[in-house]
């Protein structure tokens, strides 16, 4: 359903659900609060000074949600490519967002020849107008080509003042995930202004496109900083079975499609190799896929059993995965959020220490897990 009121008020929903901890500590009781729905496949969302919300919808809205759950229209979003899985994806504020006003997002962007691929915008944002103003578009991942799926997508700044973009190799050119001298199937390291860093891994060496960091990889759709580390974990979508959890090193090969432990959708093999040398393997992978989107390391006070643990959303099998660690090592996965039976597109940690969810339907939603106990 499409949104047709600038201004919409929603009642927050109240609903309560409980989930026990393989340890010694309580189980933990969460009530999940929804702040504001009707949201036409929200894709990503994040969080304005003023303890309110910025979501995108993936057909090309921007929205402001206020702390009472108004929602309100952003003005000045550019055009984007809304076919298959292509649309207005991430969102992020700067890091010093309080004093410069940048916001970053990233989209599927299309050519005159109708040939596409994933872009990244700036803009500043007035919280008084309600609109983008100054617009830049900072990086066009290159080759545009024909298809409508794998645009990875997700922004991650890092604390040394990096911005970090995940990109897809765009499905039908999945070999081309090998080449690191074009973007396809790779994550790229930028500085904000979108200029390259000049320690890149391929600067120096040219065996590879200069904005690169790492490739090898089919659609990486969650990135975050491992709190304590500062090392960034991402995942990504395999095929049939095959999704993956990383941890990003510079210049490194993640292996798609040369190493996989999935198969092709329609049943035949990709490859019999699920590791080879020079090649980066996976510290977990999931098969059967469960579509992660997503992804968060929980740091916050308010579920305290939680504490270091790893959020991944599940699109394919909708709910909400909880990842124990060791170190490196999984010790526990548990699935949250299975009665609420919606595909999960994104996950969050609030300034306020709240997990934030987004679910992707015509009616999507964002959702607050509040404690009970």
């Amino acid at each position: 359903m499409k949104i047709k009121n600038l201004f919409i008020f929603t009642l927050l929903s109240f609903v309560t659900i409980s989930c026990s901890q393989a340890t010694e500590q309580a189980p933990t009781n969460y009530k999940l609060v929804t702040i504001a729905d009707n949201f036409e496949h929200p894709w990503s969302v994040d969080f304005l000074p003023d303890g309110g919300y910025l979501v995108t919808e993936r057909p090309g809205k921007l929205w402001r949600v206020f702390k009472t759950g108004q929602k309100k229209e952003i003005s000045g979003v550019p055009q984007v490519f809304n076919e298959g899985q292509g649309g207005l994806l991430d969102v992020k504020l700067e890091p010093n967002f309080k004093n410069n006003g940048w916001v970053y997002f990233s989209y599927a962007g299309e050519d005159s020849e109708g040939l596409a691929n994933t872009e990244v915008a700036r803009a500043k944002l007035s919280l008084t107008q309600n609109n983008l103003t100054k617009l830049e578009i900072i990086f066009k991942a290159e080759p545009k080509v024909s298809g409508s799926n794998h645009w990875g997508s997700r922004l991650l700044f890092t604390p040394d003042g990096y911005l970090f973009i995940t990109l897809g190799e765009r499905y039908n050119h999945m070999k081309e995930a090998q080449n690191p001298h074009n973007h396809l199937g790779s994550i790229v390291r930028l500085n904000p202004d979108g200029s390259t860093p000049k320690n890149n891994p391929f600067v120096s060496n040219k065996k590879g496109n200069e904005q690169v960091f790492s490739y090898g990889h089919r659609n990486v759709q969650g990135i975050t900083l491992h709190p304590e580390t500062n090392e960034i974990w991402q995942h990504e979508h395999g095929p049939k079975g095959g999704d993956e959890i990383n941890i990003l090193k510079a210049g490194k090969n993640y292996g798609w499609p040369k190493v996989t432990f999935g198969i092709n959708y329609w049943g035949t093999k990709i490859t019999d190799k699920t590791t080879a040398p020079g090649m980066e393997d996976p510290i977990l992978q999931w098969t059967p896929s469960i579509a992660p989107s997503g992804m968060t390391f929980y740091t916050g006070d308010k579920f305290p059993a939680w504490k270091g643990s790893l959020f991944v959303g599940s699109l394919a099998f909708t709910h909400l995965r909880l990842i124990e660690l060791n170190g490196t090592k999984v010790t526990k996965q548990e699935e949250l959020l299975t009665d609420l039976d919606e595909r999960i597109r994104d996950v969050r940690q609030g300034p306020n220490g709240y997990l934030y969810v987004l679910t992707d339907t015509y009616d999507g939603k964002l959702i607050r897990l509040e404690p009970t106990n």
